[in-house]
């Protein structure tokens, strides 16, 4: 009950900053009606698949989500340079429920981020099925490796250095090496790995279940490893203070 009292105040904070908000959702859809656009212009045969909607728009759904990074950590980074984090310091919680109370209002934000991306690629002719419920349910890990780094970042760092990290640096290496824009695999490498998610994403919105868990293993022992990461440093740091 005090975790969910402490994520609802949270997801007020979150919703105050509106304009932040409708850019995490909006700049996505920007990219997918842009690529989108390039891609028809390109004569059949000439073009990058990478760039066909049925593949474009999962990977533009999970950069969707590195936008949570930047939410995340902007509130804990806050709190923590604010009155606010003395109180905290005094409530029962635990480290673990605090990073849960910063966690769940996110959740919706990246289910409604999915869901926007999505309905907007079926106008751009992705064809609709029961895949896309799938593909947004392989999402949620996704979605909390991303969360998990932003607690983390904001849990280190000050409000000012991680709207850096967590915005133009994550965005950007996000991008570049997801396998959204090019196929890491000629790269080769630890380029490869960070491809994962856009991976599982591409297999859930295929139809081709069988090859979503070899990659989304990887996300969620990501998730679990950065979730357990940010609880820790947490914890350091309230016995600090």
């Amino acid at each position: 009950m005090r975790t969910l009292t402490f994520a609802s105040r949270n997801t007020k904070e979150i919703t105050r900053d509106i304009l932040t908000l409708i850019f995490g959702i909006a700049f996505p859809i920007v990219l997918l009606l842009l690529l989108s656009a390039i891609n028809k212009g390109i004569p059949e045969g000439y073009g990058p698949d990478l760039f066909e909607i049925s593949k474009l728009a999962p990977g533009i759904t999970v950069f969707g989500l590195s936008f949570l990074t930047l939410f995340s950590s902007m509130i804990i980074a806050k709190d923590r340079t604010t009155s606010f984090v003395l109180r905290l310091f005094t409530s029962p919680l635990k480290p673990s429920e605090f990073i849960l109370g910063y966690t769940l209002p996110l959740i919706p934000m990246a289910l409604i981020q999915t869901a926007v991306c999505y309905i907007c690629a079926l106008f751009l002719g992705l064809p609709f099925s029961v895949n896309l419920l799938v593909a947004a349910i392989v999402n949620l890990p996704i979605a909390l490796v991303f969360i998990a780094l932003g607690l983390l970042f904001g849990s280190v760092f000050n409000e000012k250095a991680v709207g850096g990290i967590s915005g133009a640096l994550l965005t950007n290496l996000s991008a570049w090496f997801s396998n959204i824009w090019f196929d890491t695999s000629m790269v080769g490498g630890a380029f490869k790995t960070v491809a994962h998610a856009v991976n599982a994403a591409r297999s859930a919105v295929a139809g081709d279940f069988a090859a979503i868990f070899p990659d989304l293993w990887w996300v969620i022992g990501y998730a679990v490893v950065l979730l357990a990461a940010a609880v820790t440093v947490f914890a350091v740091k309230l016995k600090k203070n």
